[in-house]
């Protein structure tokens, strides 16, 4: 039984310069990436190397200029908008640095949002998003706006809404660089937990070589290319 989630084959991708004189910047070089059924990866690399490109790529963000991007076996190349954005909804989760949260909705709003938007009724998502939200710790903060709630509680709302459509895979982008260290800590061990329990993947962009350590495999994305750490 294949259990590879998402996976990439000879991706290439490369920003073009200011003009047309100017040279390429190739960040992503024929890249063969598989991430199997509920494993833990850290990426890791200078500033500049092309990390979160690599992350948005595998999310259907950005496009790459050569290869393929898999998820669950299916090329997502020559998908239509709405196709991409509905199969999006139910298989990635998406934690970034900042949190992106709404601040006129509660964090239960925000976390049912992603169940709203694939059609289930608001009684339904509310219920599902509390439950999610009580398993990070947050059991009390459920009608809270994102003011009126501290860095690593927002975090959490984040990882809670990023779990709550039960996605095969999550992409995280430095989801621990706004806090300090003690909290960064706490969320990150939380967010292990939450993957954990849902059975999700986990490829994570990060600076921190002692999170990273905390995964099962660790790669390095250096000059385009993707190798052990």
């Amino acid at each position: 039984m294949n259990n590879v989630v998402l996976e990439t084959k000879n991706l290439s991708k490369a920003f073009k310069g200011i003009t047309a004189a100017d040279q390429a910047t190739q960040v992503i070089k024929h890249l063969n990436l598989q991430v199997h059924a509920g494993e833990t990866v850290a990426i890791v690399g200078a500033s500049g190397a092309g990390k979160s490109t690599l992350l948005h790529v595998l999310g259907g963000l950005e496009k790459a200029d050569e290869g393929s991007v898999l998820w669950g076996g299916q090329a997502i190349e020559g998908w239509s908008v709405r196709k991409l954005g509905s199969e999006r909804n139910k298989t990635l989760g998406f934690i970034y640095q900042f949190h992106h949260l709404l601040p006129e909705f509660t964090a239960v709003d925000n976390v049912a949002m992603a169940l709203r938007i694939g059609g289930m009724a608001k009684k339904e998502a509310c219920q599902h998003a509390a439950s999610v939200l009580a398993e990070l710790g947050l059991a009390h903060r459920l009608n809270h706006r994102p003011a009126e709630l501290s860095g690593g509680e927002r975090q959490r709302v984040a990882i809670a809404r990023a779990m709550v459509t039960n996605p095969k895979a999550i992409l995280a982008d430095e989801p621990t660089g706004n806090l300090d260290q003690g909290t960064a800590d706490q969320v990150f061990e939380a967010l292990l937990q939450s993957r954990k329990k849902h059975r999700s993947a986990l490829v994570m962009v990060t600076h921190s070589m002692e999170l990273a350590g905390r995964c099962e495999r660790v790669l390095r994305l250096e000059k385009g290319e993707l190798k052990p750490a």
